[in-house]
């Protein structure tokens, strides 16, 4: 199958290509041409599914026609073995617990997913460059990249993070591994790294002396795997025979990849009646549903940091899914936004009358499905990241000790490894071409 960039200014690429470009000369992201739907078959048997077979028939869809089923399944199951459970909170109210894997956030699926289809495809354009993995994180992306390519041969990953601005946390799980991970310190917002990626992409002296490619969310490896587990999700509700015609989901949404894998999920025939696209202070989606315009705006920072975004990357694929029409994503998605206080009070709630922790993000999406369900609707939160992660923020909150599992504690007894480079280009670009 041949992918496209959303901005049409460039040819169509193979799969390999996009996956190995990152990003479309024209600055655009890469779509695929056709979006397959999985038969009624699937969805009759999927409650009898494990998350491994789901994840492998969605796959199929999407990258049959480009991997070898053999190979493919390899990616899938080696990617996806640890589970995500639907936890039950109270009444009509679930929690997609997506931090089950090694870093304990979601973007360990994607991650995981592009690291070995990223090598399987270096091997199938023979192997002999060394592939420079940009990614830049407001918090959980750069550990799972970090830790999903670790090791892995021919890579190079350079993790670009605003200094101060993650958690103790999430900065020990990027900065502390060494190897072929190099963790840049940036004096700037996560759009100033976010910036820097993207300009790296499309400057011609960087391209012609090293080979680039992103794992963030812009690259089609990370982005589209992140749909199976909204499969996984509406599985688990029929297996409890819920009403999944019903199925709402609350998504906290900061550079907005997650919500556009769900927005594929509902077009390979998913059955979610809605989605709610939930907002911290930064908002900028959130005025877009109410006014029809897109107004990025520097980013401010929040106690949900990983969402803490101005100008969201992954928006141009919901226009492109959407065919640029406000109306129709209206009608499939809506909105709402936070403010620090209210996060909390969200998670100080929760944890108090249903004995259920949630972190900043994840308090961001259950808050929205508290508040916007309808009668008669099944909320779907997605919990995105352990709440250990942000440690100091929830005691607070909660006034009681949060325990930090085994292996985050490993990260946190590492010694802390990073480089300082300032928001400017230039010295990113210098810095890149002095490691060739």
């Amino acid at each position: 199958m041949e992918y496209y960039s959303t901005n049409r200014q460039s040819l169509p690429v193979s799969l390999q290509d996009a996956v190995l470009r990152g990003l479309a000369p024209d600055r655009g992201l890469y779509m695929p041409q056709r979006i397959g739907t999985l038969p009624r078959a699937f969805f009759n048997n999927i409650a009898q599914m494990s998350l491994q077979e789901i994840s492998y028939a969605v796959a199929s869809v999407l990258f049959g026609e480009d991997i070898d089923s053999d190979t493919l399944k390899e990616i899938v199951y080696d990617a996806m073995n640890f589970d995500i459970p639907l936890r039950h909170v109270t009444g009509d109210l679930y929690c997609l617990e997506l931090f089950h894997g090694p870093t304990l956030a979601f973007k360990d699926v994607g991650a995981r997913f592009m690291a070995r289809m990223l090598g399987y495809f270096n091997k199938q354009a023979g192997g002999n460059r060394c592939v420079n993995v940009l990614v830049a994180t407001s918090g959980d992306t750069g550990s799972a990249v970090a830790n999903g390519f670790l090791g892995v041969p021919g890579i190079r990953v350079f993790v670009l993070y605003p200094q101060g601005k993650v958690s103790r946390i999430q900065e020990a799980q990027f900065t502390t591994l060494g190897q072929n991970i190099t963790a840049l310190e940036v004096n700037g917002t996560f759009d100033d790294c976010q910036a820097l990626v993207k300009s790296a992409f499309i400057d011609k002296e960087l391209n012609e002396a090293m080979m680039l490619t992103s794992a963030n969310s812009i690259n089609v490896a990370r982005f589209l795997p992140q749909s199976f587990y909204y499969f996984y999700a509406y599985a688990q509700l029929a297996q409890r025979e819920q009403d999944t015609a019903n199925m709402v989901v609350a998504v906290p949404s900061g550079n907005f990849g997650n919500l556009a894998a769900g927005l594929v999920a509902k077009r390979m025939g998913l059955p979610i009646k809605r989605f709610i696209a939930a907002n911290n202070s930064n908002c900028v989606f959130f005025d877009y549903l109410r006014t029809g315009q897109y107004a990025p705006r520097p980013s401010i920072a929040t106690i949900a940091n990983a969402m803490d975004v101005g100008d969201p990357s992954n928006f141009a694929r919901i226009l492109d899914l959407y065919g640029h029409s406000h109306s129709a994503i209206c009608a499939d998605i809506s909105g709402c936004t936070y403010t620090d206080e209210q996060i909390s009070q969200t998670i100080a709630d929760t944890y108090r009358t249903c004995d259920y922790l949630l972190d900043p993000h994840g308090a961001v999406a259950f808050r929205a499905n508290t508040e916007l369900l309808q009668p008669g609707e099944i909320g779907v939160a997605l919990e995105t990241a352990h709440p250990a992660k942000f440690k100091g923020t929830v005691e607070r909150i909660i006034d009681q000790p949060v325990e930090v599992p085994q292996r985050l504690q490993k990260f946190l007894e590492g010694e802390k490894r990073s480089i300082k480079i300032n928001s400017g280009f230039h010295s990113f670009k210098k810095f890149l071409l002095q490691t060739v």
